[in-house]
């Protein structure tokens, strides 16, 4: 079982930068993969970036790559979200999630708002 917070949401303007925190307790974090999603009122939700447990490999939406990058410090049990050259379109809440392989999303944390507006 594992646990997540997120944090560093918050209001910015088109242009502005970000970066989402997500802190993990309980066990193994090192063995979970780890994800963010995204929602946007009246959207479906969106798998924004993932990052492999072991190698660290990354992966993105066609909608952020170039622009976030995910990575994870497994010392600290936490996943980061750095978004750049953010866009109003990138108004959600975002989800940090876990799971033990790709297309599991079995621990979602509470999700934390990003508003990118002037």
């Amino acid at each position: 079982q594992v646990q997540l917070v997120e944090s560093g949401g918050g209001l910015v303007q088109p242009g502005g930068s970000l970066r989402l925190s997500c802190a993990a307790s309980g066990r193994d974090f090192s063995t979970y993969r780890m994800n963010w999603f995204r929602q946007a009122p009246g959207k479906e939700r969106e798998l924004v970036a993932s990052i492999a447990r072991s190698d660290g490999s990354t992966d993105y939406a066609d909608s952020v790559k170039g622009r976030f990058t995910i990575s994870r410090d497994n010392a600290k049990n936490t996943v980061y979200l750095q978004m750049n050259s953010l866009k109003p379109e990138d108004t959600a809440v975002y989800y940090c999630v876990g799971g033990i392989r790709v297309g599991v999303y079995a621990y979602w944390g509470q999700g934390t708002q990003v508003t990118v507006s002037s």
